[in-house]
């Protein structure tokens, strides 16, 4: 499952780092999420807050191209579930255009109740699913940590470093607990 998620800049955050997101109304960065079906980090990757989702994920999966060229040929696809932000063929394109032997790779949008669906079920507005809050789970353990509400830092490799190290935190203390 891949997610993006806007976060607002501080003071201290350079200006070489500050993008807007129209979407989202925030003035700061994007932290691209890639995440297992237990909810941890495969990649990271931080990008101005002017980025698209499409080119973060394009980005984040360029960046990473070895992990799927490591993968034997006789696996099954690998799906990975985005948002309705995302478009799958535009990033399935430019991906073919960065290693063209990348078959492994299927992109799908995760499901989105329809409105027939919740008045079967007797529900209205906002209806979490399943599949969705696997990512969304994994930024709220973000937020648990202090110094990722805000960007404090001053480059993108710093903010994903810091990011990176909330999770290996977050790791370290399930393994501790088991």
């Amino acid at each position: 499952m891949i997610d993006s998620q806007a976060v607002k800049n501080t003071c201290n955050a350079s200006i070489a780092s500050k993008g807007f997101c129209h979407y989202k109304a925030t003035n700061g960065i994007k932290r691209h999420l890639a995440v297992d079906t237990l909810g941890f980090p495969l990649f990271t990757h931080c990008t101005k807050a002017n980025v698209t989702d499409d080119q973060g994920l394009i980005e984040m999966r360029s960046q990473n191209i070895n992990y799927f060229k490591a993968k034997p040929v006789n696996i099954p696809k690998i799906t990975i579930l985005l948002d309705h932000g995302y478009h799958p063929e535009t990033i399935t394109q430019a991906l073919q255009e960065i290693y063209p032997h990348l078959t492994k790779i299927r992109f799908e949008r995760s499901p989105k109740p329809s409105k027939i669906e919740k008045v079967a079920q007797g529900t209205s507005g906002f209806v979490p699913v399943a599949t969705r809050w696997v990512v969304e789970r994994s930024n709220a353990w973000m937020e648990r940590c202090k110094s990722l509400v805000k960007n404090f830092e001053w480059t993108l490799d710093n903010a994903r470093a810091k990011l990176n190290l909330c999770f290996i935190r977050l790791m370290l203390k399930r393994l501790a607990a088991a």
